[in-house]
């Protein structure tokens, strides 16, 4: 599985949600882009020629000016790099992927969100924290390392807080339901 882009969506709604993103992305200039539902309930990832975190910044520029076009779409993240789930290759790309973009004088947070593996949250969290010598915010964080684990294969990026795009809370934010 190769994708750059995992979005949440509401449980059985998973092709509704594919449809309505391959026709975002159409509208942002992919014709090619593939989006898939994966088997696991709420969660379609992908695959887009744009840059991930460019279609974050349309597609909240898009919720701003088109909000009742997007029913289905819940959040998105960008994914830069997939890797196979195995603990210490997570915790090595994790840790390598940290300090070549997180600033020394920059704060971070590592977020684990696991579906369909035994690996504990925690334990992963400690591991990749160990390796990066940057001062930690839990709160308020400069940077979020950001692992998701998706059965057999696992997602990860670095990302700034308003690199994760939650339709709900803009929606909420701009009145529109």
């Amino acid at each position: 599985m190769d994708f750059n882009l995992l979005i949440s969506t509401r449980r059985m709604r998973e092709f509704d949600c594919r449809s309505e993103f391959k026709y975002i992305l159409h509208e942002m200039g992919d014709d090619e882009a593939r989006v898939r539902a994966i088997g696991i309930p709420g969660l379609v990832i992908a695959k887009t020629m744009l840059n991930p975190f460019e279609v974050v910044a349309k597609l909240r520029e898009y919720v701003k000016e088109r909000p009742w076009e997007i029913r289905y779409t819940l959040k998105v993240t960008p994914i830069e790099v997939v890797v196979e789930t195995d603990f210490d290759t997570i915790v090595k790309r994790a840790q390598e992927m940290a300090l070549e973009r997180i600033g020394e004088s920059e704060t971070y947070r590592v977020t684990v969100n696991k579906r369909f593996t035994a690996l504990s949250r925690h334990e992963l969290i400690d591991a990749i924290a160990a390796g990066v010598d940057r001062k930690v915010s839990l709160e308020n964080p400069d940077k979020i390392v950001n692992v998701e684990i998706l059965g057999r294969v696992t997602g990860i990026s670095i990302l700034r807080p308003q690199d994760i795009l939650s339709v709900v809370k803009l929606k909420r934010k701009l009145g529109v339901s």
